[in-house]
């Protein structure tokens, strides 16, 4: 199957709710509601059929918790990788770290931190009047995942190159 037969999927997620107690930003734990919203973003994942091939995370211990609730109900084995720069990250030095991206990659999860995540999804996304862009621009709550298709290659990716084709807000239900 050819990549234009097949887009590349991109999925931004931004880590779940974090708690605020007295250590480095970077050693952030999840707090209650977030352990219960991340498993939720698995299972949403899952249900729509957007597994990752490979995960890019930063390092920050909310991210990386994040992803492994999540991964725990997605199922599959992606390749993941913590980078450290994707912590404290702009969105054109996400977008850098998504253009070398290999090509066999089909889904990408990148799993991060506001403000970042949102100003990524707002630069690569064609900008449209729709209700999926209307609500990323407004707000990027914890858990939100915004699902773009890439209809280049990931070296080619760039401002309003791909679209935006859901975005979601997964809740556990408690907290």
């Amino acid at each position: 199957m050819t990549a234009a037969a097949h887009p590349a999927r991109l999925i931004v997620l931004r880590h779940a709710k974090a708690a605020w107690p007295d250590v480095p930003d970077h050693e952030r734990p999840l707090a209650p509601r977030g352990r219960a919203d991340a498993p939720a973003a698995g299972r949403w994942l899952r249900d729509c059929g957007r597994a990752p091939d490979l995960v890019i995370c930063s390092p920050a211990r909310r991210t990386r918790e994040t992803w492994e609730l999540a991964a725990a109900e997605l199922g599959g084995d992606p390749e993941v990788v913590y980078d450290p720069r994707a912590y404290r990250a702009e969105a054109e030095d996400l977008l850098d770290l998504l253009r070398k991206v290999p090509e066999t990659r089909r889904t990408v999860l990148l799993v991060g931190h506001r403000p970042a995540v949102q100003d990524l999804v707002l630069l690569v996304a064609v900008e449209r009047t729709d209700e999926p862009f209307s609500r990323v621009r407004e707000k990027y709550p914890t858990s939100a995942a915004a699902v773009l298709a890439l209809p280049g290659t990931w070296a080619q990716l760039g401002p309003g190159g791909a679209l935006l084709t859901a975005f979601a807000v997964p809740r556990g239900g408690t907290g």
